[in-house]
Parts: C-alpha cells; sequence; structure tokens
C-alpha cells in the first residue's frame, strides 16, 4: 500500500495530487521552496519539508534534496506531478535506486520517449502514424541532407531530438536555407539539451494539436481515454484545451486511441501518458509522448468520469487497472481556460499579492487553483495560477458555461489573463471549433 507520498511538485498540481492522496487514504509530505511556505498544499499536507532556497534549480530542481525529504519522513513514494523532474530519467532512476516508488513510468521508458527520434522510431514499429522525414539523426552530409529534404518536400522543420517545450525548432522553406538551418539549430540544442542531434521533419503548415490520453498498469493493460484539442497555443504554450475535439468522428477517436494503447502496452508502459499529434486533412502525425500527467487532463476526467490522478496511485501500487475499455464512455464536452498571472496584453508576469479572491461556481464549474484572500504570487515560477474547467452536454452550453464562470471569477491584486479567454470565448472561429496552432498568435498579430 502506498501509505505516504512525497509531491513533489507545486501550485495547482501539488493540491490536485494531495487531494487525490487524502481521498484514498494515503499520507502526504510537501517538499516546498523557502517562497513556498503559504502555499495551500503545503498547509494541507500531513509533513511539510523545506528542500531549498527560491530558485526552482535549488529546490524543485534539487534531485539530492527530493529524494532526502522522502528519505527522512518515512515516505513509500514519490509523485512529481508535471513539469520540474516529472519527464527527468535520471531523477526516476535515482527514485527507483532510492528504494522509494516512482509514481510514473520506468526511468528506461522515459529515456526511450523523451528522445524524439528512439520514440519515433517506438511509434512507428507500433502502427501509430508518424510525420514523413528523416527517420533517425542527420548526419554531417550535407549533399545527403538536401536530398533528405527534397525526398520529404519544402518546407521541413529541423528539431532537436532532446527538445521538448517548443524549443530547438527550425522551419526551413528552401534548399538554400537548409544547411545553414541545420547548424544553427544543432548549436541551438547543444546550449539547450547537452546534446546537438537533430532530426527532420516535413512542416505541416496548417494542422491541429490533437492528444490521446492512455493508461497502463504493470500487468500489460492500456486503455485510452479519448483525446483532447490543445490548438489554441501562444509560443507552443497551451492556451485553451477542450475534448473531445470539434469534428472528430468515434471511428477516428476509436482508431487511432487503441493504436496509442497498443504503443503502450509494445513498449512496457505504466502509468499516465498523453500521445500527442498533429492533424491535418484528415491524418494524424505523432509528434511526442509526455511521460506524466498533463495540465489538461482535467477535461478528459469530465467527459469519461474517471479520476486519471487516483488511477495513477492505483498503478504505481501495483493494482490492475479500474476499467476496461469497453468501460469508457465519452460523455458532453469540457473546456479548460489555463489561468495566468500576467497582463493579459503584452503577457509580462504579474506576481504579488491576492487582495480579493473569489471563485466561479454553478453546475458543471470546477476551479482548480492553489490560490486564496491574501496568498502572495511569487515571481519565480510558471505564472499560471489556475485552471477554469466547465463541462456540459454539448459543446456550445459548456462554453456558455465558461462564458459565465469568467465573469463571476473575481481575482483582484494582480493581473490576470481572463480578460484574453473573455476575448477568445467571443471569438467567432474559436466557436466554430477546429482552429490551427497558429490561430491565435494570427489573432494576436505575432505572426
Amino acid at each position: 500500500m502506498l501509505s505516504k507520498v512525497v509531491i513533489a511538485n507545486r501550485g495547482e498540481i501539488a493540491l490536485r495530487i494531495l487531494r487525490a492522496c487524502r481521498e484514498m487514504g494515503i499520507q502526504t509530505v510537501a517538499v516546498h521552496s523557502a517562497a513556498d511556505r503559504d502555499l495551500k498544499h503545503v498547509r494541507l499536507a500531513d509533513e511539510s519539508v523545506c528542500i531549498g532556497p527560491n530558485p526552482s534549480a535549488e529546490s524543485y530542481l534539487n534531485i539530492p534534496a527530493v529524494i532526502s525529504a522522502a528519505e527522512v519522513t518515512d515516505a513509500v513514494a514519490i509523485h512529481p506531478g508535471y513539469g520540474f523532474l516529472s519527464e527527468n530519467a535520471d531523477f526516476a532512476e535515482q527514485v527507483e535506486k532510492s528504494g522509494f516508488i516512482f509514481i510514473g513510468p520506468k526511468s528506461e521508458t522515459i529515456r526511450l520517449m523523451g528522445d524524439k527520434v528512439s520514440a519515433i522510431a517506438a511509434m512507428k514499429k507500433a502502427g501509430v502514424p508518424c510525420v514523413p522525414g528523416s527517420d533517425g539523426i542527420l548526419g554531417e552530409d550535407g549533399n545527403l541532407n538536401l536530398k533528405l529534404a527534397r525526398e520529404i518536400g519544402y518546407p521541413v522543420i529541423i528539431k532537436a531530438s532532446g527538445g521538448g517545450g517548443g524549443r530547438g525548432m527550425r522551419v526551413v522553406r528552401s534548399e538554400a536555407a537548409l544547411l545553414n538551418a541545420i547548424t544553427l539549430t544543432k548549436s541551438e540544442a547543444a546550449a539547450a539539451f547537452s546534446n546537438d542531434e537533430v532530426y527532420m521533419e516535413k512542416y505541416l503548415e496548417n494542422p491541429r494539436h490533437i492528444e490521446f490520453q492512455v493508461l497502463a498498469d504493470k500487468h500489460g493493460n492500456a486503455i485510452h481515454l479519448g483525446e483532447r484539442d490543445c490548438s489554441m497555443q501562444r509560443r507552443h504554450q497551451k492556451v485553451i484545451e477542450e475534448a473531445p475535439a470539434p469534428g472528430l468522428s468515434e471511428e477516428i477517436r476509436n482508431k487511432i486511441g487503441e493504436r496509442c494503447a497498443q504503443a503502450c502496452r509494445d513498449i512496457g508502459y505504466h502509468g499516465a501518458g498523453t500521445f500527442e499529434f498533429l492533424y491535418e486533412n484528415g491524418e494524424f502525425y505523432f509528434i511526442e509522448m509526455n511521460t506524466r500527467l498533463q495540465v489538461e487532463h482535467t477535461v478528459t476526467e469530465e467527459i469519461t468520469g474517471i479520476d486519471i490522478v487516483c488511477e495513477q496511485l492505483r498503478i504505481a501500487d501495483n493494482e490492475a487497472l479500474s476499467y476496461k475499455q469497453e468501460d469508457i464512455e465519452i460523455k458532453g464536452h469540457a473546456i479548460e481556460c489555463r489561468l495566468n498571472a500576467e497582463n493579459p496584453d503584452n503577457f509580462m508576469p504579474s506576481p504579488g499579492l491576492i487582495e480579493l479572491y473569489h471563485a466561479a461556481g454553478g453546475p458543471g464549474v470546477r476551479l482548480d487553483t492553489h490560490i486564496y484572500n491574501g496568498y502572495k504570487v511569487p515571481p519565480y515560477y510558471d505564472s499560471m495560477i489556475g485552471k477554469l474547467i466547465t463541462h456540459s452536454d454539448s459543446r456550445e452550453s459548456a462554453m456558455a458555461r465558461m462564458r459565465i464562470a469568467l465573469s463571476e471569477i473575481i481575482i483582484d491584486g494582480i493581473k490576470t489573463n481572463i480578460p484574453l479567454h473573455q476575448r477568445l470565448l467571443n471569438d467567432s472561429g474559436f466557436q466554430a471549433g477546429g482552429i490551427n496552432i497558429h490561430y491565435l498568435e494570427n489573432k494576436l498579430g505575432m505572426n
């Protein structure tokens, strides 16, 4: 039994994990930086340990400090949440070697899927559709690279094998620019990821971003929980997510979802995970797998009724999945707006004291947040302070509920992106559904 779990994260996701643990009767240990002593989950946890000063490099990213906190509190497992160390294979490996349970996949699986080239190779082997590309690392032979690009067809995109979060990418539209682009991307990749390996793919001009949620246990069982549309993005960062994806048929959902589940079986994956795809002209193209809990897991929970975090805990405790694929039923539609402490016009962070906070409510409204009256948003971390989710029988009704919720929520003392969400919920393109990943940046005049 998972008797005690260290929550190796902060903010709303740390509180979300704590609530799941409490529901299941699991004791919790909140690790935190000096700046985060007053976080809600730190106050509510059974125990708390300060693991370092304010900078994340000296606290939340400090592997020895996190593992030491598990040791001194007699915890048995560590939940990494998302971000920070959640997809760090070395961290997962050290957790395992230290005798603790890592609530996520095996370290070798994280390593396999964290390298984009090996991930693509594994997905092709499993029958998951991938973007046409170099099928491996680009070598030093310029003539061969030029030939590859001609065969793929311009435009192409050069990507860092160890990249992520929108970094380590460069679009190339002409043969004249290719070799220099490869050299620059390799240099950037070496600096950012300590790995200068790059590969080449066909660049899709106007795709949607659609991802599939999976759950897999340690007994070879794997299921999918349908898809999410995360195309409303700014600089590769998601702003609004929804499930299911507008206009996607049940037949396609089941076809791609089952391929994702089969890929989990093939690579021995266990835990929660997400397969991310670009979707254009009726075709899916795998881009990467997130071997962790996603920020937007909430919309999938709303349309399936499944608590994904509780399932993570059960899987880590060696239990079989609570559900079979035939048990999964998609009900209604859900939308999530990421709430950030930032100026809605120029996106500059807006840390500071929350002088007045009032949560939105009503039927089908969910608010995952760690803030409260008198909470001071620190300037050291990501600006997200919460997630507002609405669910209803139809997409139109879910949007209507979101508009109402956005008008009700009050966060005074700092600036937030709530006005931006209000504009987007009234935007004709978003209302129609099926926008592409460039839509928001075009709307904001960023392209």
